[in-house]
């Protein structure tokens, strides 16, 4: 789930920094150059076993190398007990225990059991390695485009850390500038430790723009356009779903259809492992 609170850093140490891709193999490529979603890669759902089908389906448009996920104004809440919180998403795996259990991937919330069990997809649920993506987001202050790896949490409940490569938050992005919101979450693995941070950049992020993350047990590396600007000294080394999506906040039930659909711009998805 989106964070809540974050330092602010400027990059400064890392700028000179390339991401080398010398160093990988590529494992996993998606440019939604076909007529349909591929969902021999793609779960089209946003961690569908904590809620309901209709609640969960992305809504989205596939474009000549493109996907936009999207929100419409008739679109329901991922989970009423999570209020207005509206989600597209699709994500590379699924997990769950049968209904009322409390097994799944990203139990991010205590009070969280399946509603509808799914099974295990393991479509891209890599270990360590690098990942990538373009993103383009719009600058709208009730919205926000993520690319995330989340523990997939199979083989044991506390394998369920999260590398956020990238939150763009409409409000903190434009043609002056824009903060990008990267880092880790523990989510309950008490071998990690929350270290989340908001990098000013001088880029604007309603532009397309890559986001990459590369990782091992012990450090997380995040590059924007090929350039470092986080390195944190903890890592992750279990098996992990790569997922994006875009979020609405609304700060009520009342909407207004002239404001939809919401959305946000994917482009250019690729998985490595290392050589």
């Amino acid at each position: 789930m989106p964070s809540q609170a974050a330092k602010m850093i400027a990059v400064t140490e890392y700028a000179d920094r390339r991401l080398d891709r010398s160093a990988y193999e590529l494992v996993f490529a998606e440019d939604f150059d076909g007529p349909a979603l591929d969902e021999s890669r793609w779960v089209p759902h946003y961690l569908p076993q904590w809620t309901t089908p209709d609640r969960s389906s992305a809504r989205y448009d596939l474009h000549a190398g493109w996907l936009r996920l999207r929100i419409d104004v008739d679109q329901p809440a991922w989970r009423p007990e999570d209020g207005e919180l509206r989600v597209s998403n699709v994500q590379t795996g699924s997990f769950s225990g049968p209904v009322g259990s409390d097994r799944g991937t990203h139990r991010h919330r205590p009070d969280l059991v399946v509603r509808s069990p799914q099974p295990i997809r393991r479509l891209f649920i890599p270990t360590g390695g690098l990942v990538e993506a373009g993103l383009r987001a719009p600058a709208d202050p009730t919205g926000m485009l993520a690319f995330w790896l989340v523990g997939f949490e199979e083989g044991a409940s506390d394998q369920s850390g999260e590398i956020c490569v990238a939150e763009l938050y409409g409000s903190r992005i434009g043609s002056g500038g824009s903060s990008v919101r990267t880092g880790l979450k523990a989510h309950g693995d008490p071998r990690l430790r929350d270290d989340m941070a908001d990098v000013a950049l001088p880029l604007d992020a309603t532009d397309w723009h890559t986001y990459a993350a590369a990782w091992t047990r012990d450090t997380v590396r995040i590059y924007v356009d090929d350039r470092l600007v986080r390195v944190l000294d903890q890592g992750i080394g279990y098996p992990m779903q790569l997922m994006l999506d875009v979020f609405e906040f609304p700060p009520g039930p009342d909407r207004d259809p002239a404001a939809y659909p919401k959305f946000g711009d994917v482009a250019a998805v690729r998985g490595y492992r290392a050589r």
